[in-house]
This record gives C-alpha cells, structure tokens and sequence, in this order.
C-alpha cells in the first residue's frame, strides 16, 4: 500500500460530453479542470483489499468559473482484450458504472482557484462486486461541473488501470500456473544530450546546467538510480529480472563534469555547479551496477536511421553511436551485453547491415514492428544476421502514453507521470494473462521497456518496483535474465517492418541535412590536417568530438525540438576547431616599399595539428595574390607569413585577409589589413605602358588618316 508522491498525476483535460451520471449539456470551448492526484491506495486489489482511497486537488484552469463541481469514481467492465486495454489508454469513451456517489468538491472554483478531492469507498457488497474477479479493470475519476455561460458537463477526468489479483473478501485469486518470465530493461539517457562544445584537450563545456539538476537530490536520473538501489537490494527475485539499459553519453559527459566544467551563456562561459553533484551521482550507479546486467543505448540515443542518413553509404558513424561497450567499461566499471543494443525505433537495412559489421548480434526492438508471425519472441531478421529480440507493445503503450482517439476524456499518459506506472503495471498484469479468457494464447516472456526518458517522480519509481516484485513473489510472471532470454534461440527468421509508426516520431529533415553539411566540413578539415612530430596528435582525434556531436544532433530526445537546438553542438565543434587557426589584426598601417613589397601576415595556428591552408583577400580592389597556393602552418604556434601581392593601384586602402582549407573550410575569422602604396606593381606598370602604346598608335593612326585625307582633297581641287 502506498501513496503517491504529493503533487502526482497533474494532468490538464478538454471539455467533452458528459456521460452516464452527468447532465446532457456539453461544456463550453476554453472551460477547464485539472485534476491532481496525491494518493492511489491500494495500487493492486487483493483478497484483503478493504477500502479505495483517491485523493488530491482539482483546479480551475479555464477563464471562466465553475458552479457545483462534484466528483465521484466510476469502474469499467474487466478487459479482456488488448483493444479493450488501449481504448482505456487513450481516454476513450467505455461502459462503466458508478463505484461512489457524486461529492462536492467546492460550491465555486474561480479561474486559478483549487480544492481538495478525497475520495474513500468500503470495498463490499455491491462494491466489491464491481471487482469481483481476478482482472484488470478501468478506473476513472470523474469531475462534473458548470462552467460559466454554459451547461453541465464533465469537466475533468483521470483514467487508469486497477489490477486485481483477488476480489474483495475472496480467498480465491490469480493461478499462477503458466506465467510467463519476464525481464525488465531500467534505461537511463539524459532528457536532451547536454554537451555544448567538448573539443580536443579543451574544458568541457555544457549548454545549461539542467544535467545537474537531472543527477541531483531532486532530479529524474538520481530517482531512477535511487529507487533501482532500493528495490534490488531489498529483492533478489527483481533484481535477478533488472537490466539496466546506459547512454555512454550521458555516462562519459557526467564522468567529465567531475573534472570539473564550463557552461555556455551569452554573456560568455561560466564554471558549472555540478562537480561534487556528478561525482555523487556516478559513484551511486557505480556501485548499483556492480554484478547487474548492462545493455548500451546508442551513443547519445542516437536515432540510427537518421545517423546512417548523414553520411549515407558509408556506416562508419552507425558503427560508432553502437560502439558503446569501451564508454560503459571505462566509466561504469562493468562490461554491457556483448553485442547487443537497444536502439529506438524500426531499423532499417542499411543500418542493420552497418550494426552487422560493427559486431551487433542482438537488438532489442518493439514487438509492434515484427512481423505478427515474428511477434511472438526473438527472430533472425530476414536479409540480415542480427537478432531482433521484442519488447512488450501493450506495456510500452501503456508506459509512454498513446495517441488520444475521439471523445476522449483524457489526455495521452505521456503527460501523466504516475498514471504511466500505474498504467503499465494494469498493462504487465493483463499481458501476463491476469483475466484473460482461458485458451487465449500468453506470450512466453514479457521484455517491459519502460520510457527512454521516465520521468515518475521517485517515490512512484520506487512504489512501480516494489508492486513490480510483489507480482514475481504472487506468481503473476517469473523473473528471467536478459542473458538467460538470449541464451534461448530465436524463430527461423522473422520480418521487421513499421507497424503504424508516429510521422511526428521522425527527426526533423533540416536536422540531417545541417549535419551533412557539418559532417562535410568536419571531412574537409581532417584532409587538411597533418600529424605534427613534435605533438603526435592524429587528425582523427582533433575532428573526433564533431562527429560525436553529429550523433549527439541526432538523439531520439530532440524529436519534437526546434532543429538548431539539435545541431548546436555539432556546429561549435567545427567553430572551435577552425577558429583555432586564425589571421592576426594587425596594429598598424602596413606601407607596401614597392608594387610588389609581400603582405606580412601573422597566423596563429593553437591546434595539435600542423594543416594546410590558402590565404583569401577579401576587399582586396587595390590588391591582386595568388590564392591558389597552399601555405603549412605547423602545430602550436604563431608565425609571420610573407603572402606575394601586388599593388593595383597607389594610395590607401584596405583588405580583409582570411584562411580557408583546400576544401574550402573556413579557418578563423578575417583581419583588416589598412595598407598605403606609392607604387604600382610590375604587371600594373605594364599594362599602362601597354595601354600607352595602344593609345598612342591609335592616335597615330587617327592622325595619318587626316592627312591622307586633306591630301586627297587637293588632289581632286587641281
């Protein structure tokens, strides 16, 4: 028996017809109610099951005042399908029937205004019936109310799903005979990648500080380790059944906010305040990870058919975002599943093709998008040697949240951050074949994969783990290891195919298209780079950190997100790179002694790397240079470079001085050159002799002809 955190299960609803109980009139556009739970006791009805406590607030969040709201909870019938359990996800209309009387929440809720909602229900007689049976039924919180200028109407509502193992006062409850095994992955990845720049022998530097926040006494990464800790300390059946899925991003930026970091502002970088924060935090998952089974997310959470879209044709990126086994060893201490990944979404076969050659043997992928023939358990992927192992549909449904369906009372769970576990452990129970009719087939083993990104407050992380190892100890599943799950072999070969997938889930074009650009840039920097024998740095190391940035830009995390939040990173890292080479401003005028005097420029190259480069005048109407030439600029230092110019004309001007890569990258960023010269260059000098020439021949010719011409006249006058 447990509570809910206070404050749970905040969720906004539309205005929709109201139903058995309320009155006909429908409520007006812009009327509103939210309806806060901050107690749901119990979470599974059992056979000792005596009382039903909801508790928590409703809020007026519309313009308008509500007279008389008024709730009361109402059941549905036991579901025995699986579309029977979605409609109940997304908030559709069902049958269902009074569990309490209508209560009076207020006599008025101004707009802004709240009042508390306590509900208690005695679970007997004919109130016990409504959950006679072993099953997983509907439960509703109903809020009835008149919105100003309009009729009354249901104004809010909470849907859920209520276990039951045993009906109220029976002895009798589930049969545990032919549960399936079931494996539970723990995903822990950042909201959004964090890491604003991170070049080579350089500070870390992050986009804001919310990762310290993520990893600090109130944050969704410290809750997940937390109740992780608890839970599997305190029951070896759950922690035998617990795999716990790492981003080696999320792993690799917080090992290197240890160190200590920077984090970006406008007004220029300040130092972070997640050092001891970070430190805490890692040496927690560390010790909750020793003899624990790891599985790696991509690097980043990376979307891989968006990553193979970068650089199509070549899968030396896909490779990397699945290279995560090195990050995990290094940072955590333990060694993840060998060559098995957990990448989001329907993979493609180019990309498992790529994961193929980078040693890849299993995904863990959503059983929606196998083949129905295929669904059943873990397939050889037709055209491939990877292994598709399935995750459970309903219970990922059921915990990230489904699309709403018409006449819904309520919003998709994806906003709901309890109902998500309390929905996905109504979700375990049924799959598990709680009430299910008999003969109905049962899955041989549940692989429940919680939210990449579960935002549950803790206390509901640690209730979800706890009822979690209550059902293992009833006999509602079995617990299984992911390597015992693997271990078993998989269908003959199975298709993998996208089974309705979200258009909305995709990343967004303009992001794969600024990062080809980038990943073109990043190329054309590293074929301009040369190993230096005094610092020994490859030019693979210094453009490193551009593409981890790529992958960054394409996380799963960024869906939905503005496109230039999700290329920010990649775009600092070219910057930081070529601004590390640049073209020093001068102090003072430089006079050219003569038409063909060289330009004296100062070029600091900071890199570990010496690289080739072409000057580029700019401006440059009074200058003429030959910026075909390839100049080498060593690693680590400055130096004055003497370019060839040549005066086009005498006086003052200016011109802009810049470098650029062969491949046309620019480095730095120009210099103004202010120049004065009192003399014309050898080609000027001679085209103007040139140009006399002409003029005076033509002159000569102009001349010759009118004196051939007066001539002519004389001779016709005699």
């Amino acid at each position: 028996m447990k509570r809910f955190a206070a404050a749970f299960l905040s969720v906004l609803f539309l205005a929709v017809p109201a139903l058995a109980g309320a009155t006909v009139a429908q409520a007006e556009e812009g009327a509103r109610l939210r309806v806060d739970l901050a107690e749901l006791n119990p979470r599974v009805i059992t056979g000792s099951t005596t009382t039903l406590t909801v508790s928590g607030t409703v809020t007026n969040t519309g313009d308008r005042k509500v007279t008389r709201p008024q709730v009361r909870l109402q059941v549905g019938e036991r579901q025995t399908t699986s579309r029977g359990i979605n409609d109940v996800l997304s908030g559709a209309v069902i049958k269902d029937a009074p569990l309490t009387e209508f209560t009076s929440v207020a006599d008025v809720l101004e707009p802004g205004q709240s009042a508390p909602l306590n509900i208690t229900v005695n679970l007997t007689g004919s109130k016990a019936g409504l959950f006679g049976r072993p099953g997983v039924y509907p439960l509703l919180v109903n809020v009835n109310g008149t919105p100003e200028f309009g009729g009354p109407a249901r104004l809010g509502a909470v849907s859920m799903l209520m276990p039951v193992l045993a009906g109220p006062g029976k002895t009798a409850g589930h049969s545990s005979a032919g549960a399936p095994s079931m494996t539970l992955l723990w995903p822990m990845t950042s909201s959004v990648p964090q890491v604003y720049t991170a070049p080579y022998g350089q500070p870390l530097v992050l986009r804001d500080d919310r990762l310290a926040d993520e990893i600090g006494p109130d944050g969704r990464l410290n809750a997940l380790v937390t109740a992780a800790t608890t839970a599997v300390r305190s029951d070896p059946n759950l922690a035998k059944s617990m795999c716990f899925a790492l981003d080696p991003d999320l792993l690799a930026t917080v090992n290197s906010m240890t160190l200590g970091y920077q984090v970006h502002t406008d007004g220029g970088n300040v130092q972070g305040k997640g050092v001891e924060t970070a430190k805490t935090w890692l040496a927690s998952l560390k010790s909750l990870l020793v003899g624990r089974c790891v599985v790696a997310l991509p690097f980043a959470d990376a979307d891989l058919n968006t990553v193979a879209r970068i650089r199509p044709g070549d899968p030396i990126l896909v490779a990397q975002a699945a290279a995560a086994a090195a990050t995990i060893q290094q940072v955590a201490g333990v060694t993840p599943q060998t060559g098995v990944l957990w990448p989001d979404g329907t993979l493609n076969e180019t990309v498992l093709t790529a994961l193929t050659q980078a040693g890849v043997r299993t995904v863990l992928t959503d059983a929606g998008k196998l083949a129905p023939a295929a669904a059943g358990g873990g397939v050889t992927v037709q055209g491939s040697t990877v292994r598709a192992q399935p995750t459970d549909s309903l219970i990922s449904a059921a915990m990230n949240g489904v699309p709403s369906v018409p006449d819904s009372v309520t919003v998709p769970a994806t906003t709901e951050r309890a109902i998500s576990s309390q929905n996905g452990l109504g979700a375990l129970a049924f799959r598990a074949g709680l009430g299910q009719p008999a003969g109905q087939d049962r899955p041989d083993h549940l692989l429940v994969a919680p939210p990449r990104r579960w935002d549950a407050p803790a206390a509901e992380l640690t209730a979800y783990l706890q009822q979690v190892g209550d059902f293992l100890n009833a006999g509602v599943v079995t617990a299984s290891s992911l390597p015992s799950l693997l271990a078993a072999d998989p269908a003959a070969s199975g298709a993998v195919g996208d089974s309705g997938q979200d258009p909305n889930a995709n990343i967004d074009p303009a992001v794969v298209s600024t990062l080809s650009v980038l990943d073109d840039q990043a190329t054309g920097l590293a074929s301009s780079m040369r190993l230096d024998p005094t610092k020994r740095v490859k030019p693979e190391d210094v453009v490193a950190p551009v593409r981890l940035a790529e992958l960054r830009g394409a996380s799963a995390g960024w869906r939905g997100l503005p496109s230039d939040a999700a290329t920010t990173n990649a775009q600092a890292e070219i910057a930081a790179i070529s601004s590390r080479v640049s073209v020093s401003q001068p102090q003072q005028t430089i006079a050219l002694a003569s038409g063909n005097s060289p330009l004296p420029v100062y070029v600091v190259n900071d890199l570990p790397v010496a690289i080739n480069a072409r000057f580029t005048l700019n401006n440059n109407t009074g200058l003429r240079s030959d910026s075909a030439k390839d100049w080498y600029f060593p690693a680590g230092g400055g130096k004055n470079y003497f370019l060839p110019v040549e005066a086009l004309r005498a006086g003052r001007f200016s011109v802009d001085v810049s470098l650029r890569t062969p491949s046309d990258t620019p480095l730095g960023s120009s210099a103004r050159f202010e120049l004065t010269s009192t003399e014309y260059g050898a080609i000027t000098i001679i085209a103007t002799v040139a140009a006399g020439v002409a003029l005076l021949l033509l002159a000569s010719r102009r001349i010759y002809r009118r004196v051939k011409d007066a001539r002519a006249g004389r001779d016709v006058v005699d």
